[in-house]
């Protein structure tokens, strides 16, 4: 697709190219994060989850570089960040990237045209590269230098003595493994002529730009074995590999192909959103998780994988059964955090919404209660008083969350210790998700089991959150709900937390209210890339995502937009406006498509933009929350239409 290409001009400009990085991924977990020049501006080439280490990440291929011989004469077509210089400048050569379906690279040397294209394998922890020689004057020899790490993906590594650097010898390759406890690693050429010259070699100090401008650590030291080379004739192609385990050099040509082969061709950006959400998708040892987010984000985090699930399974392709398997597997693993505390004190709740997403996507109720009925019934009755420490029941029906110098909610940043946003007290959001999982749960009991003692329990806790809601959260004089009311009264920092009771199945305010809400959430939180998550007329509000650590904390939930959040807002608007809304929706997404997907993450969605225009990217530059919700709008729309 055309919006998946760059050029030359673009791609020598290094303060462009390194701002635009490429994710490769399979569903193991194993990935590589680099930029369009393959100057990695992170800390992660081939990253893969090792089981030894509970499914932790660790990087083993920093990166590989590639230079050309021809005529007695070296072109080094690799670079690296040293401090402010870069060395050697490889990306001079490039004239051309495309990533549709995969990233490939061309060079053009003198009239040497040569072409690399990556490519990690859908079930093995193996990235492959392959180089094509598309046309030369003559012979040219390929030397191929790989950059060893054997680190974890968020740390760094230093020259050290306990480092094993002698490799042994393999088919058409080299095998290292610098340290105990991690496998092998191989590196094999798929040509029988390729060889291997020893030359061990530290190098020191290379530099992350992107983490040096986030002021984290970002120098390491990395080391290099050696240099593969192999000769290369006009037409002639030559597959790498480095893979954990030792593979058959003449097999990777054809693997290489047929890998290329299966990966889907994207031809829309339904296409590109399905893309996304499959690498997104992670099984590891026999267990489906969603990954919140490339590169650094954790899998199988709950909150995250209830509001991205719908989207990435249901809207993305209709896998009911990908849907119940991942459901299934963080039911089993976060058993704690659903029954008994959390300090993500409304993710529980979220549950019941995911579940009636699910049944109205089509599900039977009947069934889905009776599998997933009594996780809902225990999760309610977890808020009862003295189950949870964090969270009190209180007489009115709601829910007052409290935990010092702790943030219960979604809006969680910290600095020096501290939340930026504690939110101590009953939160709009949290009880807007406690009344409609009250709502869902007594009504599919009540349905299936009329005389059920949960029902007889709870349905009095549900009128009288009813009853309290709205008179607890809106402020008639402001027009719009408080984002919490703690001891000193409500909080009226506008917030789009006041969107989860319009989002919900079952509102607990009347429609006045809820009219009114939008027209402030319109007025002051819409953008072109999301909702913000403060208002700009708010003293603390922070309109860009820049500077050290803690500048963009301070940012985080108090300005950034989320584009999550067009989700719960295109659905309020269209129960509102109708067919009418429609135009309004497609000119809020077509921004992520039409302008971003060549930006940050290139053809990836990103996790937030700036509250200020012209709303640059920034955080995850593949976000599971981002890339489900625009799933489920596209969704939303479609049918929409067909309804009517």
């Amino acid at each position: 697709m055309a919006f998946l290409k760059f050029n030359k001009s673009e791609l020598v400009n290094l303060s462009y190219s390194l701002r635009r990085e490429i994710i490769c991924a399979n569903k193991r977990g194993a990935y590589c994060n680099t930029s369009i020049v393959t100057c990695n501006t992170r800390r992660y080439l081939l990253a893969v989850p090792l089981e030894q280490y509970g499914g932790d990440q660790y990087l083993l291929l920093s990166s590989l570089d590639e230079s050309l011989v021809v005529n007695g004469k070296q072109f080094n077509l690799g670079i690296h960040c040293y401090g402010d210089i870069y060395e050697p400048r490889g990306h001079k050569y490039i004239v051309d990237f495309g990533a549709d379906p995969v990233p490939q690279i061309v060079y053009k040397v003198g009239g040497i045209i040569f072409v690399k294209t990556i490519l990690i394998s859908p079930d093995t922890d193996q990235v492959m590269i392959r180089f094509t020689l598309q046309s030369a004057p003559s012979k040219v020899q390929l030397n191929l230098k790989p950059f060893l790490a054997f680190r974890k993906v968020h740390d760094l590594t230093a020259e050290n003595a306990e480092a094993d650097t002698e490799g042994k010898e393999i088919r058409c390759g080299m095998s290292y493994c610098l340290y105990k406890g991690f496998p092998e690693l191989n590196l094999q050429l798929s040509s029988q002529k390729a060889a291997f010259k020893s030359e061990p070699y530290w190098y020191k100090g290379i530099t992350y730009s992107d983490e040096a401008r986030r002021g984290f650590a970002c120098k390491e030291d990395l080391f290099v074995p050696g240099a593969f080379t192999v000769e290369m004739n006009p037409g002639d192609t030559v597959v790498f590999s480095a893979s954990t385990k030792e593979v058959a050099p003449r097999t990777l040509k054809q693997k290489f192909e047929s890998c290329l082969g299966a990966t889907p061709e994207i031809s829309s950006y339904h296409d590109q959103l399905v893309h996304c959400a499959n690498l997104l998708k992670r099984d590891f040892s026999g267990k489906k998780m969603i990954t919140a987010g490339f590169s650094w984000l954790y899998t199988g985090l709950l909150r995250e994988t209830l509001y991205a699930l719908p989207g990435l399974t249901l809207y993305a392709d209709g896998n009911t059964k990908e849907f119940e398997e991942i459901l299934d597997n963080l039911i089993a693993a976060e058993q704690e955090r659903l029954f008994r505390r959390t300090t993500q004190i409304e993710a529980p709740l979220c549950l019941a919404g995911v579940l009636q997403q699910y049944i109205a996507f089509g599900a039977d109720p009947r069934k889905v209660w009776k599998k997933y009925g009594p996780t809902v019934k225990g999760v309610i009755e977890s808020y009862s008083p003295g189950v949870r420490k964090e969270v009190s029941l209180t007489p009115d029906g709601l829910l007052w969350a409290q935990k010092d110098r702790t943030a219960l909610t979604w809006m969680n940043a910290y600095v020096n210790g501290f939340p930026v946003t504690e939110r101590a007290g009953y939160q709009v959001e949290t009880n807007a998700l406690w009344y409609n999982s009250l709502c869902f749960a007594t009504e599919m009991e009540r349905r299936m089991s009329p005389s059920s003692e949960f029902t007889a329990k709870w349905e009095p806790v549900r009128d009288l959150c009813a009853k309290n809601y709205q008179a607890k959260f809106w402020n008639p004089q402001k027009g719009y709900l408080a984002d919490y009311v703690d001891g000193y009264g409500q909080n009226m920092q506008v917030r789009p937390n006041m969107m989860f009771p319009l989002w919900m199945e079952y509102c607990p305010v009347d429609d006045e209210v809820a009219s009114s809400v939008m027209q402030v959430v319109n007025r002051e939180l819409v953008t072109r890339r999301g909702i913000r998550t403060l208002s700009p007329r708010d003293n603390d509000y922070k309109g860009v995502y820049e500077g050290s650590q803690t500048d963009r904390d301070l940012a985080y939930h108090q300005g950034c937009t989320r584009p999550w959040l067009l989700l719960p807002y295109t659905t309020i608007m269209l129960r509102m406006q109708g067919p009418s809304f429609l135009g309004r929706i497609n000119w809020l997404c077509e921004g992520f498509f039409e302008q971003d997907l060549g930006k940050h993450g290139v053809g990836a969605f990103s996790e937030l933009y700036d509250g200020d225009p012209p709303h640059e990217p920034h955080g995850a530059i593949s976000s599971a929350l981002s890339t489900a919700a625009l799933l489920g709008i596209q969704y939303l729309v479609e049918k929409y239409d067909e309804d009517a």
